[in-house]
Order: C-alpha cells, then structure tokens, then sequence
C-alpha cells in the first residue's frame, strides 16, 4: 500500500513519537504497553486516525511484526494496525502540546518559569506526566510516588493532587 507523506495538513496521520532509553525499558515492552492499550482489530477511522506504529529502522519493524503477529495469534483475529517505516514527524501546533496543563493559568505560569522555553517545556517529561495525570490516565498510586519529583510548588503541588485525585479522574 502506498502511503502518502504523513505531515501534510489534511493528509496526515496522528502519532505520538516515544523517545526512550533502551537501558530503562526496551522496545519489546513498549511494543508490550501498546498493544495493551489499542483495540488492533478496530478498522482505522480516516488517515488521520491510522492505527499504526511507526518504525524507525529494520530492527524495530521486524520486532514491531513479530509482536502484531503474537498478538494475531492470541486473538485469534486479524490485527488492522499496520507497521510502518516513519518517513517524518512533525510536532502538533502550539495550541495541541500540553492541552490539560494549558486550562489551568496558575500551573502554566509555574511551568513556564521553570521552562521559560516553550519547546522546554513541551519535552518535559515532568509536564508530559502532569498533563496525563490531569487528563485522567495513571494512577493513583504511581501519581503520590512521584508528584513530589515534578518541581511544582507546593501550593500548585496540593491543587493538583485535589484535581486528579480529589475528582476521581483515575479509573
């Protein structure tokens, strides 16, 4: 199947890149957390919304099929995600980074002295985890481990503590 460049506006496919350290968790095991947290018989919705996973080099794309297909075999039903080099990747604009973070003023501001550089602040890891927590995903108990680690104040430290764990945000 021919696939069209994925960074043209209207002709795109939405993704996420993972950057990770292979001494701390190898790409098996992300393959792993993937295919726990996707529905890979759903047929893709548009090329927006292409399920995929996107390769890097040879050995990735051959580790990312020999996974899809374990996981065909478990289901016993053929798997629609697809497995593809990556031609490019092309950041979201401004206004799609750190979408959670960016509704509450008061933590942008602590964030943004701590990260007076936008890009800075879009690659932290620290705002990366604050965004999923205020977006719902994690738990509760990986969230009191290491909220304190995440620089915040401890004023925006307790606020936040009160909105994912207070509302009931973690399943």
């Amino acid at each position: 199947m021919d696939h069209p460049s994925y960074h043209n506006i209207g002709d795109h496919t939405e993704a996420v890149q993972v950057d990770f350290d292979p001494q701390r968790i190898s790409y098996s095991d992300l393959l792993a957390a993937f295919w726990q947290s996707h529905r890979p018989t759903s047929q893709s919705r548009s090329r927006q919304y292409l399920h995929a996973i996107f390769t890097h080099d040879d050995q990735q794309a051959q580790q990312a099929l020999a996974s899809k297909a374990a996981v065909e075999h478990s289901l016993d039903r053929p798997v629609r995600t697809e497995v593809l080099p990556l031609r490019s990747f092309t950041r979201a604009e401004d206004y799609h980074q750190k979408y959670m973070l960016k509704r509450d003023e008061a933590l942008m501001r602590e964030l943004s002295r701590i990260f007076p550089d936008h890009r800075d602040l879009v690659d932290s890891t620290a705002a990366a985890r604050l965004n999923a927590y205020l977006g719902g995903y994690g738990s509760q108990a990986q969230f009191e481990r290491e909220i304190d680690s995440l620089g915040l104040s401890p004023e925006n430290r307790a606020k936040v503590t009160n909105l994912v764990c207070g509302k009931g945000l973690f399943n």
